[in-house]
């Protein structure tokens, strides 16, 4: 089994977050010596300086995350170029270094919409969607319904697996640690979504 670990790193829109997620989740990465991938909103890289460079200097893949957070279907051709675009120049002039070709559509929105991606794959991106959903950004998870979703959700994804999170989840910064220790004892191997993904 392999699994991806993926972080959009974002403005937090729900209850459920709380200082220090994100260092918490890094140190969690760290000690355990695996590589992620962190989609990363513009917005946020640039409110977040530090905690963005930091992603790149422990050599986690770094992919963008929009700039705004804007359900993509709902912006013209027109407007999805703007925002990624921005988005683009803030994570390259924050953390040096280009996104391309990674990109994950906020909410999810648009994965399945060919307009959407076509734009995208002409802006040298790719999106990488999910297929473990951790619901993490949900208000009502506790911990240990996020540690089962995130488990269980690897083990059903009989191969490949790549597990949705959110850095500024409180649940997810508590369970990391043992969700990783429970699927390397299951065997799992962990690396970026260069070495996992298996979308278009």
């Amino acid at each position: 089994m392999r699994v991806a670990l993926t972080f959009d790193a974002e403005h937090p829109s729900r209850e459920g977050n709380a200082p220090g997620t994100e260092e918490a989740i890094l140190d969690a990465l760290a000690a355990a010596d695996i590589r992620a991938t962190f989609f990363v909103q513009g917005r946020w890289a640039t409110a977040h300086p530090s905690l963005a460079r930091r992603i790149r200097a422990d050599g986690h893949l770094v992919g963008s995350h929009s700039h705004w957070h804007a359900p993509l279907t709902l912006l013209s051709e027109a407007g999805v170029r703007v925002d990624v675009a921005k988005a683009e120049r803030r994570i390259i002039d924050v953390m040096g270094v280009d996104p391309k070709p990674w990109f994950r559509c906020p909410f999810g929105d648009g994965a399945d919409q060919p307009r959407v991606i076509e734009v995208l794959a002409s802006m040298g991106y790719r999106n990488v969607h999910w297929n473990v959903d951790t619901e993490d950004w949900c208000e009502e998870r506790s911990p240990g319904d996020v540690h089962e979703a995130a488990v269980e959700g690897a083990r059903a994804a009989a191969g490949n697996a790549v597990v949705l999170l959110h850095t500024w989840s409180a649940q997810t910064a508590h369970e990391l640690p043992a969700i990783i220790n429970e699927l390397r004892a299951d065997g799992a191997t962990f690396g970026p979504i260069e070495e996992v993904f298996v979308g278009p």
